[in-house]
């Protein structure tokens, strides 16, 4: 099972991906991370695991994926990049991160001052998280950058589900309405997850989201908050998760009968 994780900036989405990514990890199933947000440079620190060489990098860099990317364009072209499926193991070894059966791995990551977009690293997305084949007790996590130029890219063409994370702001109310519109595009279910919330403010989004949507709720948690301002591993608890874990697995069962 493919699950894409989006929000806006500051919703909590890697955090929410790192603590599912544990939970999944703890019921039997093997679960790679994919980091396809080119400007955070923090997720590895809360899987608890080394960053690995990006897979942008091992194709050669940035200049020559877009070199290929443009060249495939003025041809007419569909993109090649990658044209042929991978399963986790086939992932080229400098490229994961791993301890027992948690996997990491990076797309791409934004380094220098003025070197321009970041298109390479979204079409590359876009073409590993389509290509990449999960066995039954598989799961992929992709975790996003902030706001919905991934969507925009099509990078959730080759995913199962798309979860939503929202904190308790008018911004994310309203991205959510624009990122169900786009998602529906793809022909691709969208939940919400409420992070950062208590039950007056739970009640205020579920009213303008509708309950059939809503996965689950997270308090806001000072211990999370905390070792997410350290950079620490993200092995804690967290009340609410444990509804995201169980919605992927019957999820990703139903989906094998």
């Amino acid at each position: 099972m493919k699950i894409l994780i989006c929000g806006k900036g500051g919703s909590g989405k890697s955090t929410i991906a790192s603590i599912l990514a544990k939970n999944l990890l703890q019921k039997g199933y093997r679960v790679l991370v994919v980091d396809t947000d080119e400007s955070n440079y923090g997720l590895n620190n809360q899987l608890g695991l080394e960053s690995p060489t990006s897979l942008m990098d091992q194709m050669g860099g940035k200049k020559t994926l877009l070199s290929k990317i443009l060249t495939a364009y003025y041809d007419g072209k569909k993109t090649p990049v990658i044209n042929q499926n991978w399963t986790i193991d086939q992932i080229p070894v400098e490229c994961i991160s791993k301890k027992d059966d948690l996997y990491l791995m990076q797309i791409g990551k934004l380094q220098h001052f003025g070197e321009g977009c970041a298109c390479p690293m979204g079409g590359l997305s876009k073409d590993f998280v389509t290509h990449l084949k999960l066995e039954p007790k598989d799961v992929a996590i992709i975790d996003t950058e902030a706001g919905t130029e991934h969507l925009a890219r099509g990078v959730a063409t080759g995913v199962d589900v798309v979860l939503m994370v929202l904190d308790p702001s008018y911004e994310s109310i309203k991205l959510s309405k624009k990122t169900a519109a786009m998602v529906g595009e793809a022909n691709k279910p969208v939940y919400f997850i409420l992070n950062k919330i208590n039950d007056q403010l739970a009640a205020a989004m579920i009213q303008q989201l509708g309950e059939q949507k809503v996965i689950a709720q997270i308090p806001f948690s000072s211990e999370i908050q905390e070792k997410g301002l350290s950079g620490e591993e993200m092995d804690v608890t967290a009340s609410g998760l444990d509804d995201v874990t169980n919605f992927v697995i019957q999820t990703s069962q139903r989906s094998q009968n």
